[in-house]
């Protein structure tokens, strides 16, 4: 069985994976700033989407979504503002969020477009 880590990047990948299949084009992945950290930025068409993984063995304790706390979106807001000013880019954000469930019985992928707002 994979440890917590582990388990952490094997959900990216396979969000990536995810993602690429449906025309997403992969810009960056682990993108940090400052204490934030963006587990994937993508692109499609005109919207960047700023993407936060989670990724459970058990849904015992809730559904991996439900984990986005309010304090990582205020960081992932932080962090997507700087890297379009960085990037000087002019687009429109998305926040995503991919829930990931994997242990024995299944592999279960759930995409929540439009997750949340910034403001």
């Amino acid at each position: 069985m994979m440890n917590h880590n582990e388990l952490g990047k094997w959900g990216e990948t396979f969000a990536v994976e995810y993602l690429a299949k449906k025309g997403y084009e992969i810009l960056e992945r682990n993108w940090f700033f400052a204490k934030a950290e963006i587990d994937i930025i993508a692109q499609k068409g005109e919207i960047l989407v700023i993407c936060e993984v989670k990724t459970r063995n058990s849904d015992f304790f809730g559904d991996p979504q439900d984990f986005v706390t309010s304090g990582k979106i205020k960081l992932l807001v932080k962090a997507a503002n700087e890297y379009i000013i960085s990037n000087d880019l002019d687009v429109e954000a998305r926040f995503d969020i991919i829930a990931v469930l994997k242990n024995k019985k299944q592999e279960k992928l759930e995409h929540f477009e439009d997750a949340f707002y910034h403001f």
